[in-house]
């Protein structure tokens, strides 16, 4: 931004460099989302999600019997969505960004010329990813080296910088077309797998209408469908909205209880009702107050609601990711979430390419009912379908206080990152805390199936978790 570079000049440059120094989430083989608000107030929403290949097929993770082969959605060539990262890079600079895309990428290309030293968290992943990385990929490659990786060794990695270095000079036709897109489609073939170059070719990241909502003095701006975090979001904020939780007071037993319980609600209806609006019609009403405050009214503060017991509402018709926020200097905003899904995705690094594959296939509901990764169960609304984007819980997002830009938050955690936005926004909002603080403080998470609370380390008082 020192070059006159503006919010989203900087995601972009930050995007590239990340696919080089942050191998485990950042990305050229991935995807994600990005919500924009500029200095006038105009909102935006990328969605540069994943696709399933056009050959897929509703029951391609499963044996002849009917049961779930999760390796296959999890690792490995077949695990793969066609990338979104790079076109959508392309398509947010195009439309928004002001310095030149070559000045972009260039320090992802050094980065990886060069090298960087690793950490020691670094190393100690790459050492117990070795084994995988050379299970599920046709070559050696950049991460797999006869010696263990120790903390500041040098991590050179030639063939993403030529990759890295096509982009650079080509646009998006340096991933999605020629030598690149070559290089995909050959270890497509070399792994069995069924991607070809058109679904490449194909691939178009979709500008969406934003979620936005309110909550008390606080207006929020997050990301529609294909992503669920949005939606989780203001069901959440909304079914806690009429509760005194400021009363309550943070990590009390009664506030808690209460979150937990929105939680669990919002959950369900995600299971149930949540897929690509390109595919699904997501009903708008599990946003209405009304709706929501019904889905409440089965709450007791005094006990919890048995999942099982309570199931979706009914609708009449109608380390495995990361994430930045910006702000420049002229007040424009974007909060960017992007991913490979599981760390290091399916650990397969394309041959040539020298960039990892993401393993977002295992989003989809691989069978209705049948967890994925993160122990999300999905239905009809998810279901694999050839070019249908998987559905998500990455809920990049804005916020307002009495009309004037406030927080600009995000996060990873697969599953978990609705409830880390929600409990980071409501640390600020209802329990004072200074955003740094917020932010640090520690989570639970409740995602209705399995039907239990996942709580951090000492988040909890021993009262308070007597008390639940």
């Amino acid at each position: 931004m020192k070059k006159g570079g503006n919010a989203i000049d900087a995601a972009v440059a930050v995007q590239f460099a990340l696919a080089v120094v942050y191998p485990q989430a950042g990305n050229i083989g991935g995807g994600g989302f990005l919500v924009y608000r500029d200095s006038l107030g105009a909102v935006a929403a990328l969605d540069f999600r994943e696709k399933a290949p056009a050959a897929s097929t509703e029951t391609m993770y499963q044996d002849a019997e009917g049961t779930v082969i999760s390796e296959k959605a999890q690792m490995g060539h077949l695990a793969g969505g066609v990338p979104g990262s790079v076109d959508g890079m392309w398509q947010a600079h195009q439309k928004y960004g002001k310095l030149p895309w070559k000045d972009l990428v260039q320090p992802a290309i050094d980065y990886a010329t060069n090298g960087f030293r690793i950490t020691k968290q670094e190393a100690d992943n790459l050492i117990a990813e070795h084994n995988d990385f050379l299970k599920y990929s046709t070559s050696g490659s950049a991460f797999t080296q006869k010696k263990d990786w120790k903390v500041g060794n040098n991590l050179v990695q030639s063939e993403l910088a030529a990759t890295l270095t096509r982009i650079r000079d080509l646009g998006r036709d340096g991933f999605y077309a020629g030598e690149t897109a070559q290089y995909i489609v050959e270890e497509m073939q070399r792994g069995k797998a069924i991607m070809t170059l058109k679904d490449l070719q194909d691939y178009a990241s979709v500008w969406r209408k934003p979620i936005e909502f309110d909550y008390k003095n606080y207006h929020l701006i997050s990301m529609p469908p294909p992503s669920s975090g949005g939606l989780l979001l203001q069901q959440m904020l909304t079914m806690v909205k009429p509760l005194p939780l400021a009363s309550y007071g943070f990590h009390s037993s009664e506030a808690v209880h209460a979150m937990v319980e929105a939680e669990r609600r919002a959950y369900a209806d995600r299971a149930a009702h949540m897929g690509d609006p390109d595919f699904w019609n997501v009903p708008t009403i599990i946003t209405d107050s009304t709706y929501l405050n019904e889905r409440m009214r089965s709450f007791d503060k005094d006990k919890a609601t048995k999942s099982a017991e309570m199931g979706a509402g009914n609708i009449v018709e109608s380390e495995q990711t990361t994430h930045f926020s910006i702000i420049d200097p002229q007040g424009n905003a974007v909060s960017v979430t992007t991913t490979l899904n599981d760390s290091y995705g399916s650990r397969m690094v394309v041959r040539g390419a020298g960039f990892i594959f993401n393993n977002e296939m295992d989003d989809f509901s691989a069978k209705p009912g049948v967890p994925n990764i993160y122990g999300l169960v999905g239905s009809e609304a998810n279901r694999i379908q050839p070019g249908k984007r998987m559905l998500s819980s990455m809920t990049p997002t804005i916020v307002l206080k009495d009309n004037k830009l406030h927080l600009v938050v995000g996060s990873p955690g697969g599953g978990t990152i609705p409830t880390s936005v929600y409990q980071v926004f409501l640390n600020v909002a209802e329990f004072g805390m200074a955003l740094p603080e917020a932010v640090q403080s520690k989570r639970f998470h409740h995602q209705y199936l399995p039907d239990t609370i996942v709580i951090e380390k000492a988040a909890l008082s021993p009262e308070t978790v007597a008390k639940l």
